[in-house]
């Protein structure tokens, strides 16, 4: 499938998302929203994607969202806000909460709508070039893109304020020291550490992933009882599974174990 805003590639299990409007800083506008809804439900959707590359076409992640676009909407601003936020954010929830492991590999600016999207990886690589902010207060926006949830749950209330509030710019390595970010890497390794990582997931235990994944979604929801009941459930549905059975089988006859992500 062909999208106008985005390169999609699947091969071996593994699926790459490219933000794809190079003439416009990779910026969000209502197509790239709906590519972007439509690119995220077919990773959540199909058993045959085992893992989720996102990143960005050239020099940098994206520049958030189109200001060009919205300069231009007059009365209709606040129906194009609504529909990309629409479309953006269940994109966002289909890549957090599918089974798939999804990397997220930041290179150049991360700002504004894409913040969210940016961190909203299991695994978040940045380029060195990487740079992060939120930009929303500089002119005169508040926020979109999951941020005021993932910010403060990765970085602390406070950080996340000082971010919001002062627009700062953090350097890949500030981010890697706060905790928005997994691995700094140079900007020439990004991709091909992204695929590495990547293809280990995809011949994981899929499902086991999306477990895990879901009960860190809900733990900062639940009280200890809640969370250890989820786990007992969660627990006694993969010793139902095919990789359940498997990675049992494998670790006590001391060979590899084969993973199908079921």
């Amino acid at each position: 499938m062909s999208y106008e805003t985005l390169l999609f590639d699947l091969s071996d299990g593994v699926a790459t998302i490219t933000l794809h409007r190079p003439e416009a800083a990779n910026t969000l506008n209502v197509q790239m929203s709906k590519d972007l809804y439509d690119a995220a439900t077919r990773c959540d959707d199909d058993p045959g994607i085992r893992a989720v590359i996102l990143t960005g076409a050239g020099k940098l992640f994206s520049g958030g969202g189109d200001i060009g676009a919205f300069a231009i909407a007059g009365d209709d601003l606040a129906r194009v806000i609504r529909d990309i936020t629409a479309n953006l954010h269940t994109a966002v929830s289909r890549l957090t909460h599918m089974d798939a492991p999804l990397v997220c590999a930041v290179n150049g600016a991360c700002a504004g709508g894409a913040l969210g999207l940016g961190v909203c990886g299991d695994i978040v690589l940045a380029a060195q070039s990487a740079r992060f902010t939120p930009g929303y207060t500089a002119i005169g926006m508040s926020a979109d893109g999951g941020s005021t949830h993932l910010l403060p749950r990765l970085i602390g209330l406070r950080r996340t304020q000082e971010l919001f509030f002062t627009n700062r710019r953090l350097s890949a390595e500030e981010a890697l020291a706060w905790g928005l970010v997994t691995e700094v890497v140079a900007d020439d390794e990004l991709m091909s550490r992204a695929r590495t990582l990547a293809e280990s997931f995809a011949g994981g235990a899929t499902r086991a992933y999306g477990e895990v994944k879901r009960l860190l979604a809900q733990t900062f929801g639940n009280g200890m009882e809640t969370q250890l009941e989820l786990e007992t459930r969660s627990m006694a549905a993969m010793a139902r599974s095919h990789d359940g059975v498997e990675g049992i089988s494998a670790f006590t006859a001391r060979r590899r174990p084969q993973f199908r992500g079921d």
